[in-house]
């Protein structure tokens, strides 16, 4: 028995699932979880010691790999002074004056402890401003875990093969409105029909729990045109493609200013930091200024914001998303060239620092497309390929994430493993 194998075993007495977060239980392809030790760069190591080059980087915040020499300063300076304190600090007025410096559409901004916490208060906010009830999300995106927003979501969700999640009661999710990704019909329709109760949109901007899904460019007009003209706000949840995808998000790239913008994962740096914000006029209904009341003992904690401030200054060299963006679309390019020359159906995209690999003909539009990808085809790629040292998300409905360690080595070294692996598939199939 390895010492991931013991681990696992024991942890199931007293963990459920043997995991804090369910698509570590690799649920979706089956077999033993990593019980991970230590990383460096882009490369981790497992319990037994074996090293992996690592494309989850925690599920995205590692933009920098792992344990980054700028990081790791910052926040061992930040704990020698104190890990919390429950009152503000000048580092949380210099992580808010940056934010809205990087993200043009954020006049202000409230720092909380996670993903889940931003959207959940920016939903809050949304209605507590409009006056309204109804908000619209869509299939397979993924928005964190508070009641209302666990309807037909991504992540954890899909990997299990479940539209929604038990114990969340018919009334807290019965003013979500579910609509097709990319589906500016559908958009269109609800809104002629329902547009003057309709509190706000909150939409992955581009999708990455439902694997990597582009929206297209109608689809993105159609989000603001739509909200604007119906007095709705729009949420542009960028959890995930915030400072991932380019130095403004996906709003950078889409050229759209939404009126409230959640962020997580890399503005964290690693840590548990996250942030809500948007327009000046919808921010002062929070409390203390206004009646919307949110509130958090570890909001902003110091150490946190150090290495989010680490991160954010180490991406603002010039040419870093260049960079990145080259490495991530050659990463990409060499996968479906390994694909194609073993005649294997496979394809992949990326975005920025992001990526998504489909055991389908085309990269996927809607969350419809992407559960008809070959997931049994996935599983058996991931398993051969953590066999080879490269680490995958477990999941075929989770993108993946390229930090700027990545060399053209571990590139190199990965396009080898997945040529050796693809040609035993396609050997299996035969």
């Amino acid at each position: 028995m390895t010492s991931n194998d013991g681990l696992f075993e024991r942890a199931c007495h007293h963990i459920p699932g043997g995991v804090n977060s369910p698509v570590r239980a690799f649920g979706s392809v089956g077999g033993i979880p990593r019980f991970l030790e230590r990383g460096a760069g882009a490369h981790v190591w497992d319990v037994d010691g074996k090293r992996y080059i690592d494309y989850v980087g925690s599920w995205g915040p590692l933009i920098l790999g792992h344990a980054h020499p700028a990081v790791l300063e910052a926040v061992t300076r930040a704990a020698r002074n104190g890990l919390s304190f429950g009152a503000p600090t000048a580092a949380e007025v210099e992580l808010a004056d940056l934010l809205c410096q990087r993200m043009p559409s954020m006049q202000q901004v409230r720092l909380v402890s996670s993903g889940t916490e931003a959207t959940m208060s920016a939903i809050r906010l949304a209605r507590g401003y409009t006056g309204r009830d109804k908000l619209v999300k869509f299939e397979g995106c993924y928005h964190g875990h508070a009641d209302a927003l666990l309807v037909k979501a991504g992540s954890g969700l899909l990997t299990f093969g479940n539209p929604s999640s038990a114990g969340v009661p018919a009334g807290a999710a019965a003013d979500t409105l579910v609509l097709p990704y990319n589906d500016v019909d559908a958009l269109q329709t609800l809104f002629a029909q329902q547009g003057d109760r309709i509190a706000a949109i909150i939409v992955e901007p581009i999708a990455g729990n439902m694997n990597l899904v582009q929206p297209s460019p109608a689809f993105v007009n159609a989000l603001r045109t739509l909200s604007q003209a119906h007095g709705s706000l729009l949420i542009y949840d960028e959890v995930m493609t915030g400072f991932r995808v380019g130095p403004q998000g996906a709003q950078g790239l889409h050229g759209i200013q939404p009126d409230l913008t959640c962020l997580g994962k890399v503005v964290g740096g690693g840590m548990p930091l996250a942030a809500f914000g948007g327009r000046a006029d919808v921010m002062a209904k929070l409390a203390p200024l206004g009646p919307v009341y949110q509130a958090g003992t570890l909001s902003g904690n110091p150490v946190a914001v150090a290495a989010g401030l680490a991160t954010l200054n180490e991406i603002a060299a010039p040419g870093f998303f260049e960079t990145l963006g080259r490495q991530t679309t050659a990463l990409a390019q060499g996968l479906c060239d390994a694909a194609n020359a073993n005649g294997t159906v496979f394809s992949a995209q990326a975005v920025g620092g992001m990526f998504g690999i489909y055991f389908s003909p085309h990269p996927p539009t809607s969350y419809g497309e992407v559960m008809n990808s070959d997931r049994a085809a996935f599983n058996a790629f991931f398993h051969a390929m953590l066999e080879e040292g490269v680490y995958f998300a477990p999941s075929a409905f989770e993108a993946g994430f390229v930090s700027c360690q990545h060399s053209a080595e571990d590139l190199e070294a990965t396009f080898a493993a997945a040529r050796k692996v693809f040609a035993q598939i396609a050997l299996n199939t035969r």
